[in-house]
């Protein structure tokens, strides 16, 4: 078992530290939010009063930070207070250029490093489920996949220092692109005359299918654990997703890539959040294409 630091205990970080307790390590937490660190406290996470307070003597730093900002000023704080050969991992979605930058932080002391953001959302943290995608050395994912195993369903190499953010924010374009589509096409459905059943007993079992429509339907009834039916309360919240794919565009603009899909579904997003759905879930996008109304 091993001393891991845990800097970052919101509503992700919070069930990822208890279930890393739960499989036997001793976890030192620290967030700058008090009622964190009181939930955090609760899940017998033992409680820092700084970032290099909860790493001194740590074998492992896991870092859930809300940005590339946060994650480089926090490396900086504590990188040279982590003892000699510690394993850093950021589960952070932050753009690339940043967590390569954090690699070198860290490996300029002697660290192992990856980065390893993750799908899933908070349903996926609390149930030990998340998707890993890991950037980094042979020697440092081998180092980290047991660490990460106590909260993950499945943890995938994805190559050198910041393929794991990479390979996040592609995904993470694919799903907002993706909900848009189901969103339209109930919509559609609705203007028609389909029920939401019978469009979804095809779309599920047919070439429309994807995560969208079989797993996270945006419409109530079809899949009951969907935040639909829960009036859209955020499994991923809507300014978690145009956050996820304005990096995705930052990284498009920067290496030449041809996104008109991406740019689009970030637009609508942009107007969702701006409409005052930051907090909603971003499967509510469905009702900003009813024209912000319910359906009938």
């Amino acid at each position: 078992m091993a001393t891991i630091a845990f800097i970052g205990l919101g509503n992700m970080g919070n069930p990822m530290a208890a279930n890393l307790v739960k499989a036997g390590h001793t976890v030192r937490g620290f967030d700058l939010v008090a009622e964190n660190l009181e939930t955090a406290s609760q899940n017998s996470v033992i409680i820092a009063e700084s970032g290099t307070g909860a790493v001194d003597g740590a074998d492992v730093v896991i870092t859930m930070l809300p940005a590339g900002a946060h994650v480089l000023a926090v490396y900086k704080d504590i990188v040279s207070a982590a003892k000699a050969g510690c394993l850093f991992i950021d589960s952070s979605t932050i753009d690339v250029a940043s967590a390569r930058e954090a690699h070198e932080l860290a490996t300029a002391q002697g660290m192992l490093t990856i980065d390893a953001p993750v799908s899933g959302g908070v349903g996926g943290a609390s149930a030990g489920t998340l998707t890993f995608m890991a950037g980094g050395s042979d020697e440092a994912f081998a180092r980290a996949e047991p660490i990460l195993q106590p909260m993950a369903g499945r943890i995938v190499h994805c190559g050198t220092g910041g393929s794991g953010q990479a390979a996040k924010i592609c995904n993470n374009m694919i799903l907002g692109i993706s909900m848009i589509g189901v969103g339209e096409a109930f919509v559609l459905a609705e203007k028609l005359g389909l029920s939401h059943q019978a469009l979804f007993d095809v779309a599920s079992t047919s070439s429309g299918q994807c995560w969208s429509i079989n797993t996270y339907c945006p419409v109530p009834g079809p899949v009951p654990t969907s935040p639909a039916n829960n009036d859209y309360k955020p499994g991923f919240a809507a300014a978690l997703m145009l956050k996820d794919l304005r990096l995705a565009q930052e990284a498009a603009q920067k290496s030449g890539a041809v996104t008109p899909l991406g740019a689009e579904a970030t637009q609508l997003y942009a107007l969702f959040n701006a409409l005052g759905h930051q907090d909603t879930d971003f499967s509510g996008i469905i009702n900003f294409l009813r024209g912000n109304q319910p359906a009938d």
